[in-house]
């Protein structure tokens, strides 16, 4: 299933949406309670909702703050919560994965963005601190570190010059991003890992 503040409705039986913000903590619980009462069970929870917003530090606005926060860290907060809470439930165990940016670890100075490695740092960080405290009941935790990824709805205008920030030479794509999270969907024996899917971004170059 999705949820969004703007997805469209779904027909599919096997794919159900929910339209939401997903700070609110009402949406992670509603989304919760459909996916449950739709498919009897909920095994995997992908957190990818995010904002960036790129400034000099001095820059950002307590409005900028305050939305980035909301979404990266609020939004994350709520939603896992309530999965987590649903899955010890099952007795089962689960997955949950966390999407971050490899400007954590790796800065651009032509791309300032401290407010957005701040929250995204934070979920590198839990990402670890969850997959030892539920370890032993078989829920893991992994992050994936994005570098720039092509969305065909950009204009694509906006990634000239972008390849160069990966030393392997191009743009992330879509099929990259879901290749890395099948991986670590099916490592059943890994938890706890940052997995960068950034083209070598941050290994330096």
């Amino acid at each position: 299933m999705g949820a969004s503040r703007s997805i469209s409705p779904s027909n599919a039986s096997d794919f159900l949406t929910v339209r939401g913000d997903i700070a609110e903590v009402e949406t992670a619980l509603l989304i919760v309670e459909k996916a449950v009462n739709r498919f009897g069970r909920i095994d995997s929870l992908i957190n990818n909702a995010g904002i960036f917003i790129s400034k000099p530090f001095t820059d950002y606005t307590l409005e900028d703050y305050l939305a980035i926060s909301a979404v990266n860290l609020t939004g994350f907060f709520h939603m896992t919560q309530a999965v987590i809470r649903q899955m010890l439930t099952q007795g089962t165990g689960g997955h949950v994965v966390n999407i971050t940016t490899s400007l954590v670890d790796h800065p651009e100075s032509m791309n300032p963005s401290a407010l957005v490695s701040l929250t995204k740092g934070g979920l590198a960080a839990v990402t670890r601190s969850l997959a030892i405290e539920y370890a032993s009941r078989g829920v893991r935790f992994n992050a994936v570190a994005l570098g720039v990824i092509e969305n065909p709805v950009d204009d694509q205008a906006s990634y000239e010059g972008l390849a160069q920030l990966h030393p392997l030479g191009r743009v992330g794509q879509i099929s990259d991003v879901v290749e890395g999270i099948l991986y670590l969907e099916h490592a059943s024996f890994v938890t706890g890992v940052v997995l960068h899917i950034d083209g070598g971004q941050s290994a330096g170059d």
